[in-house]
């Protein structure tokens, strides 16, 4: 009986043993993460205040003379350089933290599957930047000179700096997310879950989710929410031609 409950749980410990040690690995690529963001922190930190500046170009060009930015809570001047900093840090470690991802998702993926996964890793990147490169020199100078032309007339126009840059952040986010689509699209239809010609037919409700989507995660203002829209909507369609030219491995056919 001794023998049966022995086998018994050593067949229990060599099952946990592999859970284990993928607990270990996530750990250690979870510590890798945050040391990596650590170290972006600091001397984003330094420059702080520049960073902020240069990001708030958009709307300081747009603001009559009079009018500036303020601080409206007391620890804002400290609080604000501070998160500023720690959303840059994330931002900028987002290749190590997707290899990250990648490393730790590899070894149980096959060959043919790492082919696919690894250029998917690096559009994801390169489009979550496009993405926020497109929000900045694009999309904010126009949101920011029609909200500030239709300011009523007597209305100073004084922003606060911890609300502004939970507005940018928040834009920066919607669009990075948003560049993304097309590998989302690509992903879908190499996995089998749906093809090109049913996504086609789903076109007027994908167009009425990108407006909904739009409205969700921009202002309360229809321009920046048709300027995330349109785009979103465009890179479905890039998504939908470029998985039709996608090429199909043998096994795919079979």
């Amino acid at each position: 009986m001794s023998a049966v409950k022995d086998e018994h749980d050593l067949q229990v410990e060599s099952e946990q043993r592999p859970f284990i040690s993928h607990l270990i690995e996530l750990r250690q690529r979870l510590l890798s993460a945050v040391f990596v963001v650590c170290l972006l922190f600091v001397p984003l930190y330094y420059f702080a205040n520049e960073i902020y500046l240069f990001i708030a170009k958009p709307l300081l060009r747009w603001l009559p003379e009079a009018s500036g930015m303020i601080a409206t809570e007391v620890a804002s001047p400290f609080l604000t350089p501070l998160k500023l900093s720690f959303a840059l840090a994330v931002f900028s470690a987002m290749p190590f933290l997707l290899y990250q991802v990648w490393r730790f998702i590899a070894p149980g993926l096959y060959r043919r599957e790492k082919r696919f996964v690894i250029p998917m890793f690096i559009s994801s990147v390169v489009l979550f930047y496009c993405g926020v490169v497109f929000s900045y020199y694009a999309v904010m100078p126009l949101v920011f000179q029609f909200t500030t032309s239709v300011v009523p007339e007597g209305v100073r126009v004084m922003t606060d700096i911890s609300r502004y840059l939970e507005f940018i952040l928040k834009l920066f986010f919607a669009f990075g997310i948003v560049f993304e689509i097309p590998v989302l699209v690509m992903v879908l239809v190499r996995s089998g879950l749906t093809t090109v010609e049913s996504l086609r037919h789903k076109r007027p409700y994908i167009v009425v989710g990108c407006f909904a989507f739009a409205m969700l995660l921009t202002p309360p203002d229809v321009l920046s929410q048709v300027l995330l829209a349109v785009p979103a909507w465009l890179l479905y369609e890039a998504g939908l031609i470029l998985s039709r030219l996608m090429p199909r491995s043998s096994e795919d056919s079979s």
